[in-house]
């Protein structure tokens, strides 16, 4: 979404064509503006096409015969796409792990517009969103992958949260662009050897959020 453009637009894949319908008449009343760019079955409406340029992917995410199936969500989150899962799936630890892979936001499909709606806006922003059915998700004592952060690696990561440039960041820390880099890309190699990579900005926000060291209302 850009500065100029305060529309958020989004593709939507989900095999119901009812749920995108009712998804597309949801976001067409809704203030600040959402646009519905695509709509299809699988991956290609997000791939090609208007789906392409969509600031957020809504995901549907479908069973299999051993639980989820993330697939198509690892391949939309290493392409650094902001997505959004929501699906029927209600189950804590399919939550946990689509948020883990790097999904922005985790909703099922009894959260109605409200939820969905600003969810979108959130994950256009690059910020999580939980919703209050999943808000117990995050933090639960069942999944110690949390990796241990040096306190300077927390500051300049919270600080890169709130400012609009590791530029800033370097200014407000006295510290060097350079330096910032290497804090952050030590917090990333951290996520990842814990199982939980974060190659964007917004996924290391969502991993802040899940593992306490940021709220909501400082970002």
């Amino acid at each position: 979404m850009s500065p100029q453009s305060p529309v958020v637009t989004v593709a939507v894949i989900d095999d119901h064509p009812v749920v995108a319908a009712g998804i597309a008449a949801w976001y067409a009343v809704a203030d600040p503006p959402v646009r519905l760019l695509a709509a299809g079955t699988d991956i290609s409406a997000a791939l090609h096409g208007p789906g392409r340029d969509a600031d957020v992917v809504v995901l549907d995410l479908q069973p299999s015969e051993v639980g989820a199936d993330f697939g198509t969500l690892r391949e939309l989150v290493t392409q650094g796409r902001n997505v959004i899962v929501y699906t029927v799936l209600d189950s804590e630890d399919t939550a946990l792990t689509a948020l883990d892979l790097g999904a922005v936001g985790y909703l099922t499909k009894a959260e109605g517009a409200h939820h969905l709606v600003a969810a979108t806006h959130a994950a256009a922003r690059q910020l999580p969103f939980t919703p209050p059915a999943q808000a117990g998700a995050p933090g639960s004592a069942r999944r110690p992958v949390r990796p241990t952060l040096a306190r300077r690696e927390i500051d300049v990561l919270r600080a890169w949260f709130q400012c609009e440039s590791k530029a800033l960041v370097a200014q407000r820390l006295n510290i060097s662009v350079r330096t910032v880099n290497t804090y952050l890309d030590r917090v990333r190699i951290k996520y990842a050897n814990a199982g939980r990579p974060a190659s964007t900005k917004a996924h290391l926000v969502a991993r802040a959020v899940q593992d306490g060291l940021v709220s909501l209302d400082e970002l």
